[in-house]
């Protein structure tokens, strides 16, 4: 969301904090609080999720990058969420939803499009892909998500969660820049309003980072073993995939390779700013030429996996 349209405790109170979960910007701009911003129930979306693959491309590999995209979405919603009732501030908490809330949004018509370029009609129990957003969030195990590594580690303290948020809000940001221009018309309409609020993101993750770095010796301390401690994960954020570098070829995707001088821009003057330095510790390298786009997942996400699907795999046929 953009900056303008969000409430901190530098700007407004607790209540109104509140109310702009579920506020118009300025510029009739809907949020996407509570998953809301992309109503999968109304005409325009189930026409722009259900449109043709674009011509010469795979619906394999449409399918597959949609998955790409909205488990990030989705790993790092689940993670942001663990602040609720959690975090330093009330103000914190909300904002920190907020932010989870938009991915989720995201997730949501990522995962929808995938099931339905992939078009496999089976159980949700026995794992495969279905053309339903739950049973994609709920019944995949994490060989079957294809999330980066960044998204899924433990978010550790406060200062280790703003330094992911802003390492990867940044990547995702340059990213969904880039997709705006996507021939197809969900990752497009995905890519549009996602910069909004992916700019807020960023925005109020590089405010912490200057507030912790910059602050107290304690203070400087914990945001710089935040950064050290999610560090091994950023360099595979920069590996381009067979299925990224297949449609970005075809004009549908983005080549995440290309984003890094993007986010280096921003973390240069961000770390310099919150006079902290970028680690030096080595990568988290791929096993057998295969990381997390690939199924392949720290220990980490199994963990995640077991408190985010519990309910609904104890009643996988619950609605309500």
């Amino acid at each position: 969301m953009s900056s303008e349209g969000h409430h901190t405790a530098a700007d407004d109170d607790a209540g109104n904090a509140y109310r702009a979960l579920a506020e118009t910007t300025s510029d009739g701009d809907p949020r996407w609080a509570f998953g809301s911003g992309f109503d999968s129930g109304s005409d325009a979306v189930e026409a722009e999720i259900t449109s043709p693959v674009p011509d010469g491309v795979d619906a394999a590999d449409l399918a597959a990058y949609c998955l790409m995209l909205g488990d990030d979405a989705l790993i790092c919603s689940q993670r942001l969420a663990e602040w609720v009732a959690a975090a330093p501030e009330l103000e914190e908490e909300v904002a920190l939803a907020n932010i989870a809330l938009d991915l989720l949004g995201q997730a949501r018509v990522l995962l929808s499009r995938a099931g339905h370029v992939e078009g496999r009609d089976s159980s949700p129990m026995d794992g495969t892909a279905v053309a339903d957003e739950d049973a994609l969030a709920y019944f995949r195990d994490e060989r079957a998500l294809r999330n980066v590594t960044l998204a899924e580690v433990d978010g550790g303290d406060f200062g280790r969660t703003i330094a992911r948020l802003l390492v990867f809000s940044s990547w995702r940001l340059a990213l969904l820049q880039r997709l705006t221009a996507s021939r197809d018309p969900v990752l497009a309409a995905v890519a549009g309003k996602g910069v909004k609020e992916v700019a807020y993101h960023r925005d109020y993750a590089a405010r912490w980072t200057l507030r912790l770095g910059d602050g107290t010796a304690v203070s400087r301390q914990r945001m710089q073993a935040g950064l050290d401690g999610i560090w091994p994960h950023v360099e595979s954020l920069f590996t381009t995939h067979d299925v990224e570098r297949r449609l970005a070829h075809a004009g549908v995707a983005a080549d995440p390779g290309d984003t890094r001088a993007d986010v280096d821009a921003v973390l240069d003057e961000v770390l310099g700013r919150a006079t902290l330095h970028r680690p030096d510790v080595p990568a988290v390298g791929l096993v057998a030429g295969r990381g997390g786009r690939d199924g392949v997942h720290t220990e980490a996400l199994g963990h995640l996996l077991a408190e985010m699907q519990s309910l609904a795999r104890i009643h996988p046929e619950a609605a309500w």
